[in-house]
């Protein structure tokens, strides 16, 4: 088997030129320095030095040194890397949907440590379905995911309801209260002015809303890849067509690009971002009926002990800063 030591070797034999410095410089002798060059030799099954006058790197040598130097740099690296994570002590991995926007996101990992918490914080930010595996594998101690989700023995927190504003093209919504959803449900087609429709009223996913008697072009919603969180997708695309209008959606990989979508006058968003807007881009809040974005904190009982010290608790740090989050 092919060890760091014998990778030590080679370099150092190929950087000395010299079997009795090369063994002092990485702490043997000479003979156990032979024998770990001929092994190596023999699991290659290449020759890798001429040693009929002098120490030379044959053509193959030559071509393994730079690749053996960059996985001795990888190892001692990954050693430094793990002393640091010992002496830091405890690490809290906190995992966190997309939907939730960056500062209350913020607020939500900085919970723990504002508590009292000595432990590091490391966050990423996954869709849903992926932050549950992840905290049932044990990659993530705790995780902020849309509700509903199948939590296949995942314990979880409360709900808490964001509220969502909805972005329309300038322009194309109709006043509050005059616009009806669009047409019957469609899986990933959501939207119409129905779907959109729902804030406030204003008709602006598509459909046939009309806006002082004229008629609006129908828009579909921008929506994520419904895999990111099947159940949540199919309960926001359901409430949209909750009127009994057809729904259509356009996927998009992030609110980003959905925002880039009704800025050009193609598509409407709902976000729980209140910050999140453009110019020629309206806001109104997703009021008739609510769009709330739901999420709760989810946790692996059967991991406990691991990363925190008590994940039920600190799962309700979380919630309390999303709640209070809500309520702003």
């Amino acid at each position: 088997m092919l060890t760091e030591r014998h990778l030590e070797i080679f370099v150092a034999l190929a950087e000395e030129e010299h079997f009795g410095a090369a063994a002092q410089r990485v702490g043997i002798t000479q003979p156990p320095l032979s024998q770990g060059l001929r092994r190596l030799e023999a699991l290659l099954g290449v020759r890798l030095f001429e040693r009929e006058r002098g120490v030379f790197l044959t053509e193959e040598g030559a071509l393994l040194l730079p690749h053996a130097r960059r996985a001795l740099a990888a190892l001692a690296e990954l050693r430094e890397t793990g002393a640091r994570e010992h002496a830091d002590g405890r690490r809290l991995r906190l995992g966190l949907a997309p939907e939730v926007p960056a500062p209350l996101a913020a607020d939500v990992a900085a919970a723990p440590v504002r508590a009292g918490d000595r432990a590091r914080i490391s966050t990423v930010t996954a869709p849903s379905a992926s932050l549950l595996s992840d905290v049932a594998s044990g990659r993530l101690d705790l995780a902020v995911v849309r509700h509903p989700s199948v939590l296949h023995g995942l314990a979880a927190g409360q709900v808490v309801l964001l509220p969502t504003w909805i972005l329309t093209p300038a322009g194309s919504a109709t006043p509050a209260g005059s616009a009806t959803p669009a047409g019957p449900a469609g899986p990933d087609r959501p939207a119409d002015s129905g779907g959109a429709a729902e804030s406030g009223g204003a008709a602006e996913s598509g459909g046939a809303a009309e806006a002082g008697g004229a008629a609006v072009r129908r828009l579909p919603v921008a929506v994520r890849p419904r895999g990111e969180a099947p159940a949540a997708h199919d309960l926001f695309v359901d409430t949209l067509a909750s009127r009994g209008r057809r729904v259509e959606t356009v996927v998009v990989a992030d609110e980003r690009a959905g925002l880039a979508l009704v800025a050009a006058g193609q598509a409407v968003l709902v976000t729980a971002d209140e910050t999140l807007t453009a110019s020629r881009v309206e806001r109104r809040r997703a009021t008739d009926p609510p769009l709330p974005l739901r999420l709760r904190v989810v946790w692996n009982p059967r991991r406990s002990g691991a990363a925190s010290e008590d994940p039920a608790a600190t799962a309700r740090l979380l919630e309390n800063a999303l709640a209070e989050g809500a309520a702003r």
